[in-house]
């Protein structure tokens, strides 16, 4: 009796140390990630590596959250398992592993479905945060109807033809200009579907060049990775500038 009375006092020990750990890394996770973030001087490299990574960091630190849950779950009544005997010490065991497989594809959807949202948030607000020149100036970004004047031919047909959308920020005392490239298939829109904001951009195709005397045609092919719904749009691309090569 009194070996099994230890046994239990030293799981319960390492459980504790154990779920603490997980709470801890969780954190750290969120932590080194806002760090990584705040690291960043341009709003751009913010943004970028804000929507490569801030739901894989997210997911890591849910994973650490959910170990800890379990492993803390581990020393729940253990009294009573020392009074009822040694098989409701694996039955316990069993259960916590059960409930954390349960939470790890409840959150995973979760993560998947809700998460992106508040990403979406996020990005829009480092997106159009104001930037400021090397002269120390806030810039202006311009509307897309003052932009034609400001991009290159190649950035004007990529925006055309393909899903780019360039932003042109503009200090006016200087005429310092700072050009930045959003790829749309990097985002997520709601899905008409299930509602979620998991709908991505998967492919698009001409359906009709532009020339110079008539609009062209682009056809986007839209997926959503939570309910496989699928959606196309036709978009019009305008004519071609008569100075385009």
């Amino acid at each position: 009796m009194e070996t099994t009375s230890s046994f239990f006092s030293t799981w319960d020990q390492y459980m504790y140390v154990g779920a603490a750990t997980c709470v801890l890394l969780g954190v750290l996770i969120l932590l080194f990630h806002e760090f990584k973030v705040f690291q960043l001087k341009d709003n751009k490299q913010k943004y970028d590596y804000v929507n490569l990574h801030e739901i894989r960091y997210f997911w890591y630190a849910v994973i650490a959250f959910i170990a800890a849950a379990a492993l803390y779950a581990n020393t729940v009544a253990t009294d009573k398992i020392q009074d009822e005997g040694i098989r409701w010490f694996y039955v316990r065991i069993f259960i916590t592993l059960s409930f954390a497989v349960i939470a790890y594809i409840t959150f995973y959807s979760l993560v998947r479905i809700y998460y992106p949202r508040q990403l979406e948030k996020r990005l829009s607000r480092l997106r159009n945060k104001p930037r400021v020149s090397p002269a120390g100036n806030v810039m202006r970004k311009l509307r897309e109807s003052e932009e034609e004047h400001h991009l290159e031919e190649f950035m004007k047909k990529e925006g055309k033809i393909h899903s780019i959308d360039y932003d042109i920020w503009l200090d006016e005392k200087t005429g310092f200009k700072k050009i930045e490239k959003y790829p749309a298939y990097q985002h997520v829109e709601e899905c008409s579907e299930c509602g979620y904001f998991t709908m991505k951009l998967e492919a698009e195709e001409i359906e009709q060049a532009p020339t110079l005397d008539e609009n062209g045609f682009l056809l986007k092919h839209y997926k959503c990775t939570y309910c496989g719904h699928r959606e196309q749009t036709e978009v019009v691309v305008a004519k071609l500038s008569a100075n385009v090569a």
